[in-house]
């Protein structure tokens, strides 16, 4: 059934249907669009106290001391930044390298056991993550003794099997014409995997590095258990430092959500072009 009725002819109810969308489209894109605005806004208000701050939507002044205040906060600031670089594109890399090795194990290669081996992967995903953390923890923590550090921060989030789902979804839809052929000229499997699945299947990879960084990237409650000192602290759990028992630096906490936000723009819109791809492509495939 089609999305919308065509065989509407009077003009009359051609507007009004068109004009209900976009109206729609745009209430939804300013309620995307809003929080995003506030906070860039607010991080251009001088570095007072919650209280004491006036909210407007359209700011009196431009004011870049919350950013001068949010580096001069502490001395570990540069490090939250760094921080969530590590642990982000180390996430990043990881995921994409081995969700597409496993993806295209299931998805191409024959080997007793992989129905049954799948099905468990699947049924793990449908284990709430809170269940989890509190084993995680205490296995991290205490048995391996690697509270505070790049290992403890990476170590739990090297692969997910949502990732390896999604890999393997896409993969299945390669035609396997393609790898008996290769295999008939004499291709090994890690040439097969290097040289045909690996470029035939970059929209995918493009869209698990995005969502994959943004994720870990964005991630403050493992962050949060795993981290007691300022300088192993990521740049979401370096945030709450600037909210006390009875206050709240709310314009430099405004400037520092700013800055952490730059690299997934720019994560995004250089990858824009596979992301786009990867929607449209999904959206034939469904």
């Amino acid at each position: 059934m089609g999305l919308f009725n065509n065989n509407i002819k009077s003009k009359g109810s051609l507007f009004a249907r068109n004009g209900l969308i976009i109206t729609a489209l745009l209430l939804f894109a300013a309620a995307t669009i809003f929080p995003i605005y506030f906070m860039i806004i607010s991080s251009f208000g001088d570095p007072v106290e919650a209280g004491a701050m006036s909210y407007s939507l359209i700011p009196a002044k431009i004011s870049f001391e919350s950013y001068k205040f949010f580096f001069n906060f502490s001395a570990h600031s540069w490090d939250w930044l760094k921080n969530s670089f590590i642990v982000a594109a180390c996430i990043t890399v990881s995921n994409v390298f081995f969700a597409t090795l496993a993806g295209y194990a299931f998805a191409k290669m024959k080997f007793r056991g992989k129905g049954i081996l799948f099905a468990i992967l699947l049924g793990s995903m449908m284990i709430p993550t809170q269940v989890t953390q509190v084993p995680l923890y205490i296995l991290i923590v205490n048995i391996f003794e690697l509270q505070n550090t790049y290992t403890a921060l990476i170590m739990p989030s090297i692969v997910t099997v949502y990732n390896i789902f999604l890999v393997k979804q896409f993969m299945s839809s390669i035609p396997v014409e393609i790898i008996e052929a290769a295999k008939i000229e004499g291709c090994s499997q890690p040439k097969i995997f290097w040289y045909i699945i690996m470029p035939l299947s970059k929209t995918v990879m493009a869209v698990l590095a995005i969502l994959t960084f943004m994720a870990a990237w964005n991630d403050f409650f493992w962050p949060f258990l795993v981290t007691n000192t300022m300088d192993m602290q990521t740049i979401q759990v370096g945030l709450k430092n600037f909210r006390f028992a009875n206050t709240t630096y709310f314009a430099p906490m405004m400037a520092g959500a700013t800055i952490s936000a730059v690299p997934m723009f720019i994560l995004f819109f250089s990858l824009q072009k596979y992301f786009l791809e990867g929607v449209a492509v999904g959206a034939v495939k469904g």
